[in-house]
């Protein structure tokens, strides 16, 4: 066995980080000030606007953000991330062994750790929730309800499908071995993943948390996933008042590390980003995600802090070869991002800091490749090789979401009007098509009915397959790579590059790779990694911005 203190984990390094432990100086002192290490107050309310309502609370059932929003103060994982970071480090695992092929995982897991109904965390309760994942029947094993298990372990015990996971067996109270059927790279870190955190297996139990049910063309979860989760984070569910947008968690007292100051973390929701940034003016909320960035020097000047994240993500212009068979040429695509003034686009459309994208995957993932074939600003080039593939009366379908702002793509409707204008300059015909992202948009992209469309992703971990895996491993993909004669091999390539255990090896195939990706294949136009933001009142403290936006409301106090 390789052992997780010495060796690379997930096949690479993770660094232990230690809690640190406050020492009252004195009584007097600290009924003065009623401040923490950090300089926080104890107590208090802190309000934080979301953008949405959660789909559920129940995180493996979810794959929205605002769920996930909520979900990572209430539960933790066995792998979680360093604050600030992408990089994978332990959480209810204090550390882990793995086999040389990277098939077995030892997890040796914290001592002392309760779920909030006071069920204990160990290693049989690992199992169970291992065993809930992978055990799931009927409407749960349908990808739109267990999206991540399927994008990250495959099939389930029906064996319909290959699945990554094979089993979890207690080898005593605080260590489980979990034994999966291939190597991968995104192990053990897509352990740190909301989807995968550890919940109580008596509360799911009790409230039948697998029973989901199809109703029409929807699904309807249990009772548990609404009123009920239960983990092991320093918050606990409270209250769900939907009407009122309303989601209230609370202290949990018997947490394992250093509980949170706040007494109360509020979300409440308010879809409308002019509506949210006047309700931190008025001082209702305390703090919002994703601020217009044309806000940003504003705010600050007003006395709030914009808090940037660190880019790691991918916005992308789209294309589908499904129905337009001009795209299908490579020289259709290369002249369409020359095309494109990316240049121009991120420093009129995006916050600062943000950069040109020249692959589909962020600098610092390994993997990345800075000798890819770029594409420089060049509407001559353009026009010559629309001619030379006889498609000058080239015409599109051009989708852009309504109703959304996402981290790499803040202004929809101005980033569209800018790529339209790059491409009518060239000869392009574009039809425009907007629908709201979540009222029809991301099905038609997912169905193929798109020419053209605007899309990104942020990661969830520090993994190349987490990108370029995410986009094209599965032939059938939004870019419908299946109508292409490269499809199936690109497909293979990943698969055979996420599953090579030694780390130098994998990290060279995913080099040629974005390089293929980037001159045989084409399947989209990268455009832009951007530095996203928060924005809060001046008396939050501890809050440390994540660049996976997957920020811990634990450590934060107020005043």
């Amino acid at each position: 066995m390789v052992n997780s203190r010495t060796a690379r984990t997930g096949l690479r390094r993770f660094a232990a980080v230690g809690l640190t432990t406050a020492v009252a100086v004195s009584m007097a002192a600290c009924a003065e000030s009623q401040r923490g290490e950090q300089g926080g107050k104890v107590g208090g309310t802190l309000t934080f606007a979301a953008a949405g309502h959660p789909k559920l609370f129940d995180p493996f059932y979810a794959s929205d953000g605002e769920t996930f929003r909520v979900a990572r103060q209430i539960f933790e994982g066995l792998t979680g991330f360093k604050p600030g970071t992408a990089k994978v480090e332990p959480a209810l695992a204090e550390r882990w062994d793995h086999s040389n092929d990277g098939k077995t995982w030892t997890f040796h897991l914290k001592n002392g750790v309760k779920f909030h109904d006071g069920t204990d965390f160990d290693a049989d309760a690992v199992c169970k929730n291992f065993e809930r994942w992978y055990n799931q029947t009927g409407a749960g094993t349908n990808a739109a309800v267990s999206q991540y298990w399927v994008d990250n372990f495959g099939g389930f015990a029906d064996g319909a499908k290959p699945s990554l996971y094979k089993s979890c067996t207690v080898k005593d109270t605080h260590t489980a071995v979990v034994e999966l059927t291939a190597s991968t790279s995104k192990f053990p870190d897509l352990l740190g993943m909301a989807p995968f955190s550890m919940q109580s297996p008596t509360a799911m139990e009790t409230y039948d948390a697998n029973n989901v049910q199809v109703r029409g063309d929807s699904f309807e979860y249990p009772a548990y996933g609404h009123e009920h989760p239960t983990g092991t984070g320093p918050f606990k569910f409270s209250r769900y008042d939907k009407a009122n947008n309303i989601i209230e968690l609370v202290r949990f007292d018997d947490y394992h590390g250093e509980k949170t100051k706040l007494d109360k973390l509020v979300f409440k929701v308010i879809p409308d980003e002019t509506a949210r940034k006047q309700e931190l003016q008025s001082g209702a909320i305390d703090g919002y995600d994703l601020p217009n960035p044309s806000d940003w020097a504003a705010l600050e000047q007003a006395g709030f802090q914009v808090i940037k994240r660190e880019p790691f993500n991918i916005f992308y212009l789209g294309i589908t070869q499904k129905n337009n068979e001009k795209l299908r040429d490579l020289k259709v695509r290369k002249a369409l991002y020359h095309a494109l003034n990316r240049e121009q686009l991120v420093k009129s459309q995006l916050p600062a800091g943000a950069k040109v994208a020249t692959q589909f995957i962020p600098e610092s993932v390994s993997g990345y490749e800075p000798n890819v074939e770029k594409y420089d600003y060049d509407p001559n080039k353009a026009k010559q090789l629309l001619a030379e593939a006889g498609a000058s009366d080239l015409t599109v379908n051009f989708f852009w979401p309504s109703e959304v702002t996402r981290p790499y793509m803040p202004n929809p409707r101005d980033i569209f009007g800018a790529l339209r204008t790059d491409l009518e300059a060239v000869g392009v015909k574009v039809n425009a098509v907007t629908k709201p992202w979540n009222g029809g948009y991301l099905e038609d992209i997912d169905q193929g009915q798109a020419d053209l469309f605007l899309l990104g992703w942020t990661g969830d971990m520090d993994t190349p397959d987490n990108f370029i895996g995410t986009f094209f491993a599965d032939p059938s993909n939004r870019f419908y790579t299946t109508v292409a004669p490269w499809g199936e091999e690109l497909s293979a390539e990943l698969r055979r590059a996420d599953s090579e255990p030694d780390e130098n090896k994998r990290e060279q195939m995913y080099k040629e790779l974005n390089k293929k990706i980037m001159s045989d294949y084409l399947p989209g136009l990268p455009i832009s990694h951007s530095a996203p933001a928060l924005v809060v009142t001046k008396d939050v403290r501890g809050l440390v911005p994540s660049p996976l936006t997957s920020e811990e409301f634990g450590p934060v106090s107020k005043g």
